[in-house]
């Protein structure tokens, strides 16, 4: 026999068990002040009882607040979305919001610009107050409840947004494998719809011009900030006649690719490849060797995403619509000199 299915608790359902109106529910829900203490303990305990919970939705039109911030994101297993997730739940933690987030569970972000944007649409401003999007491929959004994106695909967003110097961490890690003598460096980019991964790309070949090395495109491979297209890369540039002695990978993730393809063909790091990565994610540390990363201090975007959208719906103004997180080096175990 079928296990029977349990009916929605409704508003009405707690009124009746109550003993009150459906209208003296409502107050207590929304907290007002002129409900006897004691009737607002019996409401209280009845909707504890009963399981009876108000949707978003329904708080949203009664109030036109719910207190719910939303996060859209890329897989949010991936490396970089776990680091973001872990500033938003540590702002989260110290405010009077919620968080729901909404993920399409592809890092590599395949779903189209208008899907993102619908779903923009249905969870701003009815179900959250707010939204945060991360790494969105949609350049703008129909929506006129607040948003922030944090490492936006355009260098002029039009929502307020959050992003590292991409291209001077990019020449910090230039400048300190030229500083070790490399000149056939190899640069493996990331998703190229994304401001992050040109800036990148910029700061590579500005680090190669500073130093008067000319540029070589096929020392340039095209990825996506994953694992396994790196390690794809990896082996083209690997198989050139004259390989690169280092690799300057976009992100982190693209540096265990480049890892994984360098164990398989048998090259040691450092002493045959040195590898640079960008992010400074936790798994960084534990490579072996433990990999020299430029930090872009992501769990800190997070953060800051969370309080740059409640200013917004608080109706403040925020000092400035373009936040920038300054870049830092990490030197580790993964290079070594060129000679």
């Amino acid at each position: 026999m079928m296990e029977q299915i349990r009916k929605a608790i409704t508003i009405h359902d707690v009124a009746a068990a109550a003993g009150v109106s459906v209208s003296t529910v409502s107050r207590v829900l929304n907290d007002k002040d002129d409900v006897a203490a004691e009737t607002y303990e019996r409401v209280q305990q009845v909707i504890a009882e009963l399981g009876y919970a108000s949707s978003l939705a329904a708080r949203g039109m009664r109030s036109r607040r719910t207190n719910v911030i939303g996060l859209i994101m890329p897989d949010v297993a991936a490396p970089y979305s776990v680091a973001v997730l872990q500033g938003i739940n540590r702002a989260i933690a110290q405010s009077d919001y919620d968080l729901i987030v909404y993920t399409n569970g592809d890092v590599r972000k395949n779903a189209s610009a208008a899907q993102e944007s619908y779903f923009v649409s249905l969870l701003n401003g009815s179900i959250t107050d707010g939204v945060i999007v991360v790494t969105p491929v949609a350049t703008n959004f129909s929506t006129a409840a607040p948003i922030v994106a944090i490492d936006p695909n355009n260098e002029s967003p039009d929502c307020p947004a959050i992003i590292s110097t991409n291209r001077d961490g990019a020449l910090q890690a230039m400048n300190y494998l030229i500083g070790l003598g490399h000149r056939r460096i190899g640069f493996i980019n990331g998703r190229s719809e994304l401001v992050s991964a040109s800036r990148r790309l910029r700061g590579y070949r500005d680090g190669l011009a500073a130093a008067g090395i000319p540029f070589n495109e096929n020392l340039i491979e095209i990825g996506d900030y994953t694992t396994e297209t790196a390690r794809i890369c990896t082996h083209r540039l690997l198989q050139l006649d004259d390989p690169p002695t280092a690799i300057f990978a976009a992100n982190d993730q693209t540096a265990m690719g480049v890892y994984q393809a360098a164990q398989e063909r048998k090259v040691l790091i450092p002493e045959e490849l040195s590898v640079v990565g960008f992010d400074n994610l936790r798994e960084s540390v534990f490579l072996n060797p433990a990999l020299t990363t430029v930090d872009q201090f992501i769990s800190e975007m997070g953060s800051i995403a969370v309080e740059m959208i409640v200013k917004l719906i608080n109706g403040k103004t925020l000092e400035t619509d373009l936040h920038k997180i300054q870049t830092q080096l990490v030197i580790r175990d993964s290079c070594k000199s060129f000679v």
